[in-house]
């Protein structure tokens, strides 16, 4: 009897639950809108070309061409199986800023195993990725912030050089084309009707330290064939746009593909602070695996924290 008195509070219990997700269709793709979104009234298609069209990730990290700030570098090189260090670099550097040059100081550095050749280079080009991120070895002056027309481009570009470039169209413009690549081609851009079958779009509300922020989820689908996994290279995405400016706050994803020229399996997060008006990253992370024809494959943990932004 006592059960039969719940039953009706089982089911609309039940119901309410069943109805937590909604879903829309933007461009022929349906997209899954959890309930606080739902009830929020979010324009979903102008959000998706926000999303599909995002510049600001990419900017964040051109500002640091125009700041003074201080990091601490934290770079791990590992051996294949990822459970021994075979050299590491542990560093506090500072960028400093005046009549529109840059150049940097290192301030306390440590090294162990071959972070470095005889000539004080790096042995490493997941290291060599790092430093034109976050060390200027030398004065650089001309430089600014703008994106339009500084996109990444592989043009007069070889080797090493090439495949660093393609390697920073990945990790900042996800989601969109990258010339040059063999076999990954147009696996990349999942906002493409192609690709974007492959895969599941989800849209969510929730704080991020402290900031409510939109959340856009990208998965591959579940139900996906053995050969349709075979195209996926974004396993996922995650993306928290701030409410009220549409600044990105965080992304987090995961990449992977093994075919030809190239071979990766890498997770990297990045979070991002304001300084005055300018949107900067202070802490991106990296682990996995690397690796390019004729190089050795790369196994590497690094983060990078960042501080005391000035101008």
């Amino acid at each position: 009897m006592k059960l039969l008195a719940l039953l009706p509070a089982i089911l609309f219990c039940t119901g309410a639950w069943a109805q937590q997700d909604s879903s829309v269709t933007v461009n022929k793709k349906s997209v899954t809108l959890k309930e606080v979104v739902v009830r929020s009234n979010l324009n979903v298609p102008a959000f998706i070309d926000r999303v599909k069209e995002d510049t600001t990730f990419y900017k964040a990290f051109r500002n640091l061409k125009v700041l003074g700030y201080t990091a601490l570098n934290d770079i791990r090189m590992l051996e294949k199986k990822g459970d021994v260090v075979k050299a590491t670099l542990n560093s506090r550097t500072q960028q400093l800023v005046k009549d529109n040059c840059r150049w940097m100081k290192v301030l306390e550095e440590k090294t162990t195993g071959d972070m470095y050749d005889k000539d004080h280079n790096f042995n490493y080009y997941t290291a060599n990725l790092y430093a034109g991120l976050f060390f200027a070895r030398d004065t650089v002056c001309g430089e600014t912030n703008i994106v339009k027309g500084h996109e990444f481009n592989t043009q007069n570009k070889s080797g090493i050089e090439k495949h660093k470039e393609q390697l920073k169209m990945l990790f900042f413009n996800p989601g969109k084309k990258i010339p040059g690549i063999p076999f990954i081609g147009n696996k990349i851009a999942v906002f493409d009707e192609e690709v974007s079958k492959l895969y599941d779009y989800i849209i969510d509300m929730n704080t991020f330290q402290g900031q409510m922020c939109y959340i856009f989820k990208l998965l591959p689908r579940a139900d996906l064939s053995s050969g349709e996994k075979d195209k996926i290279v974004i396993n996922e995405m995650t993306t928290w746009f701030n409410i009220d400016n549409w600044d990105i706050v965080a992304r987090n994803y995961d990449l992977s593909y093994s075919a030809g020229v190239y071979r990766f399996d890498v997770h990297m997060e990045a979070e991002m602070t304001k300084y005055k008006e300018y949107l900067v990253p202070k802490v991106l992370r990296y682990n996995g695996s690397w690796g390019v024809v004729l190089k050795k494959r790369e196994n590497a943990v690094f983060t990078a924290t960042l501080f005391d932004f000035n101008k």
